[in-house]
């Protein structure tokens, strides 16, 4: 790709960007909306869960296939066929009948979803070539996030209060058909010079891994652990693991590429993602039930309440940005463990719900941490693999996040109905607070115990030991540089 004026990259970063605030402020607006989803499709909570995991499992799923896919046909093109199929689907879900229609077309979405992200950061890898400099934009681009966790539930109780849950969905199309004309106005075309070939045996391993465990954690808790389809759901995620990794490891362009784990801080940023991701998706699961069917809030009154944490996430996911790029990522990722963490036991240990005070204070706290693991998550996975593949490694990145959501959602989901009879009532019709908080506060466990999770795995994966295992993860592509990502850790 030639070489692109400072003008020029900006309005590809801000292109890039539309789409994850496409994507972002989808997933953020929806979480506000699910008790108005449910009371009109008389859904119960485990439907709930399959409105947002039904969209996660297939962008986890197909996330690898488009980022190589990019690779070989085209990043342009395959970034603006994303676009439209997601804009599609967006449409579709607004109109959709009942939970199941609902549920189908959110899939729709979600090929088209798997087809932005990971294609965007793939472009923006190849944009920016000098490490700071793509330090700074991936900070910018975690900053999105930021905007579409303040924007989404404003702009979602907004919509869902004077119009209705389907709104939400009208949203997309303006933005989506925006990305798109400017896409094929100012985005390169970029493919790789050896792009992979497909990888169908492992697409269909990886789909059935993800599938058959979401669906097992979500429907536990109302068929029981002990039900034969229960049994079968989890002998074929864990057959569908081992085959996975030992049909990988035989192929010489494998879909998911086993030889990028050697390197402990890859493999660290994958296992932080699905931590920070779980933890996120948890969080939101959890305080969209509690304010609107406890505290009964309306959407737009919980979504103000969710801003706080919003505007941390606004706030510090630039700045972990800046922060990786002058002294690599130890720092963000010990902060956001610690804060992330902290607000877990804030609500597990001090019932933070029991006073506006704690509250706000474990948004806050959990806003800052999230803000700041983003950039170093994303950095980690993209520098210090070859240029070559950059769809590929960025795209494991993503998967890591859709899989910790999806995670996140069906363990937290079912953590909360596996509760006492009269806590799963209050979950459903609000009818005590302390029911609900008893209740939540294993799941909250859970979210604290995700951000230990992130502070163990950052002091581990940021020191000398990490960075030599970096650089011999690179040669095994053939590339003997050390990534600049990590010569910035063995310098901070």
């Amino acid at each position: 790709m030639p070489e692109l004026s400072h003008r020029r990259r900006t309005l590809v970063l801000a292109i890039c960007c539309m789409s994850l605030l496409l994507v972002s402020l989808d997933n953020t607006v929806l979480n506000v909306a699910l008790p108005s989803m449910r009371r009109e499709l008389h859904a119960s909570v485990s439907g709930m869960q399959w409105t947002i995991d039904a969209y996660t499992l297939v962008v986890a799923a197909l996330l690898m296939l488009a980022g190589s896919t990019a690779d070989r046909v085209g990043r342009k093109r395959t970034f603006q066929t994303g676009l439209v199929v997601f804009t599609l689907g967006s449409a579709l879900c607004s109109l959709a009948p009942n939970l199941e229609a609902l549920v189908a077309f959110r899939m729709v979405q979600a090929v088209g979803g798997s087809m932005l992200n990971p294609v965007a950061m793939s472009i923006i890898t190849n944009t920016f070539t000098e490490p700071k400099e793509r330090a700074r934009a991936i900070g910018v681009w975690g900053g999105v996030v930021g905007i579409s966790m303040a924007a989404g539930p404003l702009v979602g109780g907004l919509l869902v209060q004077s119009v209705g849950w389907r709104s939400i969905f009208w949203l997309n199309v303006p933005v989506g058909l925006a990305a798109l004309v400017l896409t094929a106005r100012y985005v390169p075309e970029s493919r790789a010079p050896k792009p992979r070939r497909v990888d169908p045996v492992g697409q269909l391993l990886v789909i059935a891994l993800l599938g058959s465990l979401t669906y097992a954690i979500i429907e536990a808790p109302d068929r029981g652990w002990g039900s034969p389809l229960i049994a079968v759901c989890t002998t074929v995620s864990a057959l569908a693991l081992v085959s996975l990794v030992a049909y990988e490891r035989r192929r010489t362009e494998p879909l998911i590429e086993l030889r990028f784990f050697h390197s402990v801080p890859f493999s660290g940023a994958t296992v932080i993602a699905v931590s920070a991701f779980a933890a996120l998706s948890g969080f939101l699961f959890l305080n969209t039930l509690y304010l609107q069917d406890v505290r009964g809030l309306n959407a737009l009154h919980a979504g103000l309440w969710m801003l706080p944490m919003a505007a941390m996430c606004f706030v510090f996911a630039p700045l972990s940005g800046r922060l990786v790029g002058s002294r690599g990522p130890r720092l963000s990722l010990l902060l956001a463990g610690t804060t992330m963490g902290a607000s877990g036991v804030l609500f597990a240990a001090f019932d933070a719900q029991a006073t506006d005070a704690l509250l706000l204070i474990g948004y806050v706290l959990f806003g800052i941490g999230f803000g700041l693991v983003n950039a170093p998550i994303t950095n980690t996975a993209v520098s210090g693999m070859p240029r070559t593949q950059a769809g590929v490694a960025a795209a494991v990145a993503s998967t890591s996040r859709q899989v910790g959501a999806s995670l996140g959602v069906a363990v937290i989901g079912a953590v909360l109905a596996s509760g006492a009879a009269s806590a799963a009532g209050g979950a459903h019709s609000a009818a005590s607070a302390t029911a609900f908080v008893d209740a939540a506060r294993p799941a909250w466990w859970i979210i604290a115990g995700c951000g230990g999770a992130v502070l163990l795995l950052g002091m581990v994966t940021t020191g000398r030991w990490a960075a030599g295992t970096a650089k011999r993860a690179a040669a095994l592509f053939g590339d003997e540089r050390v990534p600049a990502q990590v010569s910035a850790t063995t310098k901070a």
